[in-house]
């Protein structure tokens, strides 16, 4: 395996694990003794937490991309 690999299997990873917090949390919510809509208005929060925390995380990778440059687009 390359470094880029590695790289990619490292993310994979951690999106898993993200992925299956997120069920967790999901049905940890839906199993939870409340109400209907106190359930929905605490999704609705977790979502809008989550969409943010997303976007920065793109943002950064975004960042980070820019700032590495490859080495066949500086022609070496």
């Amino acid at each position: 395996m390359n470094n880029s690999e590695d790289k990619n299997a490292l993310v994979y990873l951690l999106a898993g694990f993200g992925l299956g917090a997120l069920i967790g949390a999901l049905a940890g919510l839906l199993f939870a003794p409340k109400t209907g809509t106190e359930t929905r208005e605490e999704i609705a929060d977790r979502v809008k937490e989550l969409k943010g925390k997303t976007e920065e995380w793109i943002a950064e990778q975004r960042a980070k991309r820019l700032t590495v440059k490859d080495p066949e687009e500086i022609g070496a």
